[in-house]
């Protein structure tokens, strides 16, 4: 078997829909499975699996056991020869998996291979590529100093300002929401450390790899879609897994003596610090604008009436056997609509052409996904992603 594919879920049942629709379009050619490992969620994730996908192969846990362990459990049942680690609130491109493969394969020092990922407003996601989050670069991060400096190659090391957005490339470190690598080379390393704190798995994985003598590449030449949602909100409690996750990594890969503890400590206290006083200027979150308009690209003009009854708005209809190019007619359509794009007609793949493309020009987004009554998006990587069910 070529590829298994590990997707660890927790309460996230319309997520895990579309991203496993959008990962069994993107295998259909491939020698494949798909393993999808529930940590006792309590929405309907696994029966929703056992009657839509039958032929994913499903693991319950009777507890929340975390993200490493999690996963550790779905590559002991995996039989690819490579695997990918894919959270549940993704969206793959119908080629994503061939063209990840195809590069694998030219690679002689293969360690992991990340992607491109966007969030669900089209919006480039630096963490697609980052550092060794050493202690400087964890303080630079921390204190926003990579974002007044963008250009700086002193500040700019933790989101590897080495290489641009769409420039493929080796670096340190890639983000747990999509790594693809040898099963073998994730056995040979032990996986994920299952002592690791929240946000520091991934690093702490990429990092033993790169140890290894291998190459992390991220590759930009195919797109996910990224919906991260409330987890990554930038509060104290963030802060503080930020800090506790660095240390771990620290303490372990670099810590020598008291003094250099002392030292990453210092570091990150005083970017704390400086992170809360610059939160009280900031106030409250964005007042969540509510769209002026809907717009709906589809073939079934059935849809656009079901969806009026469901959101109680008027919904343009676009069809698709007229209107091909779906990003050409956004042209015409006014600042603040929402644009849905039905799945049933439109290609994951052209639905992420569409965010990128239209990305900062004030629409927002919703995807339909084939064979489901409900719509699914998010406006912006600061934001639980929103489920609106077609009645």
């Amino acid at each position: 078997m070529q590829l298994s594919v590990i997707i660890l879920n927790y309460n996230v049942r319309y997520f895990l829909e579309i991203c496993v629709l959008s990962v069994q379009t993107a295998l259909s050619n491939i020698d494949s499975e798909i393993i999808v490992v529930d940590n006792n969620s309590q929405d309907d994730s696994c029966e929703m699996i056992k009657q839509r996908f039958p032929n994913v192969t499903l693991i319950q846990n009777n507890d929340n056991i975390g993200f490493p362990k999690g996963n550790n459990i779905g590559v002991a049942r995996a039989k690819g020869e490579y695997i990918c680690i894919l959270n549940p609130d993704t969206v793959v491109a119908e080629d994503t998996f061939l063209k990840i493969l195809a590069f694998a394969k030219e690679q002689k020092d293969l360690g992991i291979i990340g992607c491109k990922l966007i969030d669900g407003a089209g919006n480039f996601l630096p963490e697609s590529k980052r550092g060794v989050p050493t202690p400087w670069v964890a303080f630079t991060k921390i204190i926003g100093l990579h974002k007044i400096f963008p250009k700086s190659r002193l500040f700019c090391k933790y989101y590897a300002g080495h290489l641009e957005e769409n420039q493929t490339g080796k670096v340190d470190i890639l983000v747990g929401a999509f790594m693809v690598m040898k099963r073998d080379l994730y056995l040979e390393v032990g996986g994920f450390d299952e002592e690791c704190f929240m946000y520091s798995d991934d690093i702490d994985l990429s990092y033993v790899v790169s140890k290894t003598g291998r190459a992390n590449y991220y590759f930009h030449e195919t797109t996910v879609i990224h919906y991260k949602g409330e987890s990554t909100i930038k509060d104290g409690t963030y802060m503080k897994r930020f800090q506790e996750a660095m240390n771990f990594f620290y303490k372990k890969h670099f810590s020598s003596d008291d003094l250099q503890s002392l030292f990453f400590t210092f570091f990150m206290k005083i970017g704390i610090i400086f992170f809360s006083f610059i939160k009280k200027f900031q106030g409250q979150a964005k007042f969540k604008r509510k769209p002026i308009c809907f717009e709906l690209y589809s073939s079934c003009p059935e849809m656009a009436k079901k969806l009026t009854a469901t959101l109680q708005n008027k919904v343009a209809y676009h069809d698709l056997k007229t209107e091909k190019e779906v990003i050409s007619y956004l042209n015409k359509c006014a600042v603040g609509a929402e644009v849905v794009l039905d799945n049933e007609f439109i290609s994951f793949k052209e639905c992420i052409a569409v965010l990128e493309l239209a990305v900062n020009r004030g629409f927002t987004f919703k995807i339909r996904p084939k064979n489901a009554n409900f719509l699914i998006g998010s406006n912006n990587s600061n934001e639980i992603g929103e489920v609106i069910k077609i009645e």
